[in-house]
């Protein structure tokens, strides 16, 4: 599958196997509880297994107040 990463500039990564999310965003050195992933205009959580022929957006999660 490929992730499209944006943090903060944009980065394209290809990805084997059909998992779960956060084991993927782990494997990268993605903390799941500080980014979004999008799978078209769904929003995905880290238990969620994705697989191959998938493209996925990876984004910063930003708070502030």
């Amino acid at each position: 599958m490929k992730l499209v990463l944006r943090l903060p500039e944009r980065k394209e990564v290809e990805v084997k196997g059909d998992r779960p999310l956060k084991e993927i965003l782990l494997e990268l050195g993605l903390n799941p509880e500080t980014v979004v992933v999008i799978r078209g205009e769904e929003l995905l959580t880290p238990d969620e297994r994705v697989g191959e022929g998938e493209t996925l957006e990876v984004l910063s999660a930003i708070s502030g107040g």
